[in-house]
């Protein structure tokens, strides 16, 4: 019987050729954009889970509140590792990472600069998976001055796996001992470091200090253990070990501390959730959010409804050329049940070979697709193994759900209303066509808006004025690496044919060097009118050449020896301080933790608001101090030959110093920080674009079943005189009935929910009306295009074709 149906669904699906080719096809463009999505959301749902202990390890982060910032960090204090393991019994392992930042590893006579370091207690491997190839994971870490590295880097300084016990030479000829070679790290891991360096050479990592934060922190709770209820004591462990050190520093206690309005809170973030939903300061690496996760997981089951619909609507909309059949086999003695049987295969089999299509389709474009997400998914066995029985399980629900309705349809005809010719057809026909073809429309202008929105967001984020001029501003990377030659490095430099200013200093507003000092407004330092602001130490060159203004007062100028305790502030920190006139006032600072140490300086200066941080944050108070930092040497450029000075300041640099040379542009790393975004932005314009693809493949085909079914009526009006544009009108205006119904629907639901979007952003555009109509017509203008190619068709034809049977 099986084998019948199959026989008799192949003969079907091969007579129809349109039908089947339309059907495929798009149910194939649905399938393709749906595992495109699959992959991309597993993907990110499987960060971090790699670690065997994945579900019982969590990050302890600091909540700050003092004065008026209020901080997220992503790192705790120097010693809470040691107290959690020692304090808490429902600890079974903790471990600290440290950022160790660039330094130059030796080979041969080459110097090469490596990012990729971080400081890591021996317990890591106790925490994370990190399998090792060569070496004993239980003793490494442990002595000073030795290190761990992944398979890649050894291959690239000793052509070998096999090197424990070997050594490289970094900054300053200090020698690192080989001790141990781990793989490679997943790309699906929050952090992505090549040397593990022992956390006892690091001196500070002894330090007993509580109230700063800058070690990343990890922690495994045994089997069982509550993670809300452990979150709890960790207020109380924080007091135990704290309290002494505020009473020293603020002379002030925790209960007092907190009834100012200021607290500093531990909490718990679990380690698979670190990378979709965390965004704090001090991320080991750039996090993504979980609200993608959530839009492009409903993009996949629109676009998979869209294609199902067009199948239902396709198949419905063939009903009057298949009742005959229908009312033959009735008559013949053909139960319901068998007929029904027979739709669902013709259904199931036309998914079967849309799922096949898609799937090569997927194979071919997803590097293509890695490249526009910046992913680098791949579909090996392990990818396979659970996407092949998934896809299978698509392929019977879509199948049987696209072909629930027709066969239910088709099958229910009565043999006597058939073969009289009662039946009506027809677009008219249905409701429930009606009803999907107005689901179909709405999830696509849904998607157009959408897509406007994030566009002209991404466009407002890359155009808005941030205080600051970024373009032309050459960023040449670690000047440290200068030494003592740093300052005659910028002036020389300044120098330079083409070279309008330069500053030095790493505290730059596209960075990621950030610090933080206690000022108060009054000398007795009480901390209710205390001021806890970005603080960066700048050079006198450094606002002229970020093309920043002065609102109030001057800036530092290298002339002035007294600048160097005076201080800019932003305009938000003036508001805040309360000041009618800022400059000239008197500010003290925090010098050291202890508020017993503090150092008056004198405000010379009012710059005006820039953003320093992401668009999505209000900007913070900000003080700029004129003290000496050379992380990297800012060059303002006005030249037509930028890569002839960037030549000459590379000679320079390689005159003073055998460290790599390396740079970057101020406006690129702005962009870089935006990349998410960007991303998203660039897929959500592929997905609508597939979207409207895949609806109007199907409005098509319904155009041309509706025109097929009227071809009588169309010959006939041809007869007694109507025109192309009337017949034409006649086709189309239910089609288009449905469309400006969907604009209605979909219109307020989606400015409802971008501009709930758009709340995420501090700095953000508002919803044209124009949008909105734009969308809309561009909906309108698809589906009056699509119809009307299928309407002209049927109204040139010769009307005595249609009328000669008759």
């Amino acid at each position: 019987m099986f084998r019948n149906y199959l026989k008799t669904a192949f003969r079907t699906l091969r007579k129809n050729v349109g039908f089947t080719v339309i059907n495929i096809l798009g149910l194939a463009l649905g399938l393709a954009t749906c595992l495109m999505i699959v992959l991309y959301v597993a993907d990110e749902l499987s960060y971090d889970r790699y670690n065997e202990k994945a579900n019982r390890t969590y990050r302890v982060n600091e909540d700050l509140k003092f004065g008026n910032n209020n901080v997220l960090y992503a790192v705790a204090m120097p010693p809470l590792a040691q107290a959690l393991k020692t304090d808490l019994p429902e600890v079974e392992e903790a471990t600290r990472l440290k950022v160790a930042g660039g330094f130059h590893v030796k080979k041969g006579n080459e110097s090469i600069l490596e990012y990729g370091n971080v400081y890591a207690d021996p317990s890591i491997f106790n925490v994370f998976t990190l399998p090792m190839v060569n070496g004993n994971p239980a003793t490494a870490l442990k002595e000073p001055n030795t290190v761990v590295i992944t398979e890649s880097i050894a291959k690239k300084y000793f052509n070998s796996t096999n090197v424990v016990g070997k050594t490289l030479a970094i900054d300053n000829n200090q020698l690192l001992k080989v001790i141990g070679v781990i793989r490679d790290l997943p790309k699906q891991s929050h952090f992505h470091f090549d040397f593990f360096i022992s956390m006892i050479t690091w001196p500070d990592s002894r330090s007993g200090e509580w109230l700063r934060s800058d070690y990343n922190t990890y922690v495994v709770l045994k089997p069982g253990t509550d993670s809300k209820l452990f979150e709890k004591k960790l207020s109380a462990l924080l007091k135990k070990y704290s309290e002494g050190q505020m009473q020293t520093a603020l002379h002030v206690n925790i209960a007092d501390f907190e009834k100012s309005g200021s607290y500093f809170r531990l909490n718990l973030t679990p380690l698979t959730d670190i990378h979709l939903h965390s965004n704090r300061t001090g991320e080991l690496g750039s996090n993504s959010s979980v609200q993608y996760v959530y839009i492009f997981s409903a993009i996949a089951i629109f676009i998979l409804l869209i294609a199902g619909i067009n199948f239902m609507n396709l198949s419905t909309a063939r009903s009057a050329n298949r009742a005959r059949e229908v009312g033959v086999r009735k008559v013949l003695g053909s139960p319901r049940k068998y007929l029904i049987a027979q739709f669902l295969t013709e259904s199931v089999m036309v998914t079967l070979a849309a799922a096949v299509i898609a799937f090569f389709a997927v194979l071919l474009l997803l590097p293509l697709f890695n490249q526009v997400s910046g992913k680098e998914m791949v579909v090996g066995s392990q990818t396979l193994a659970w996407l092949l029985p998934a896809l299978l399980i698509i392929v019977l629900v879509v199948g049987f759900a696209a072909g629930s309705y027709p066969a239910f349809f088709l099958s229910a005809f009565q043999p006597i209303n058939v073969l009289s010719g009662k039946l009506a057809g027809g677009f008219k026909g249905s409701w429930l066509r009606s009803v999907l073809v107005v689901f179909q429309f709405s999830i696509s202008i849904f998607l157009i808006i959408g897509t406007i929105v994030i566009y002209n967001q991404l466009n407002y984020i890359q155009t808005k004025n941030l205080g600051y001029n970024r373009n032309q501003v050459l960023v040449i990377d670690n000047a440290f690496e200068l030494g003592g030659h740093a300052k005659s490095f910028k002036n020389e430099i300044k120098q330079l044919p083409g070279v309008v200013n330069a500053t030095l200093t790493g505290y730059l507003p596209t960075g990621k060097n950030r610090g933080t000092s206690i000022f108060y407004k009054e000398a007795a330092s009480d901390q209710k009118t205390a001021l806890f602001p970005q603080s960066w130490r700048i050079d006198a060159d450094y606002i002229s050449t970020l093309g920043m203004k002065i609102s109030a007062g001057r800036d530092f100028s290298a002339s002035m020896p007294t600048d160097s305790t005076g201080l800019v502030i932003n305009e938000t920190a003036a508001k805040f301080l309360g000041f009618t006139n800022p400059v000239n006032k008197i500010l003290y600072r925090n010098m050291d933790g202890n508020r017993d140490h503090i150092k008056p300086y004198h405000i010379i200066g009012v710059v005006k608001d820039f953003n320093f941080n992401s668009l999505r944050e209000n900007i913070s108070p900000m003080i700029f101090l004129m003290d000496e930092d050379t992380g990297n040497l800012s060059v303002r450029v006005s030249t037509a030959n930028l890569p002839a000075l960037i030549d000459q300041i590379k000679t320079k640099w390689q005159g003073m110093t055998q460290s790599q040379f390396s740079y970057s542009f101020m406006d690129q790393d702005f962009d870089a920080n935006y990349r998410t975004e960007q991303r998203t932005g660039t897929i959500a314009i592929i997905f609508t674009v597939l979207a409207i693809s895949i609806a109007c493949l199907g409005l098509f085909g319904l155009a041309a079943y509706a025109a097929e079914q009227r071809t009588k009526e169309i010959g006939i009006r041809k007869v007694l005189g109507a025109s192309v544009s009337a017949i034409v009108n006649t086709l189309s205006k239910d089609f288009i009935k449905l469309v400006l119904i969907s604009i209605a629907i979909t219109t307020p639901l989606a400015w409802y929910l971008m501009n709930k979007w758009l709340q995420d952003f501090a700095y953000r555009i508002s919803i044209q009306w124009w949008v909105l109509v734009l969308a809309g017509a561009g909906a309108l203008l698809i589906a009056v295009v699509t119809v009307s190619f299928q309407s002209v068709k049927a109204a040139l034809a010769n009307p005595v074709n249609s009328l000669k049977n008759e």
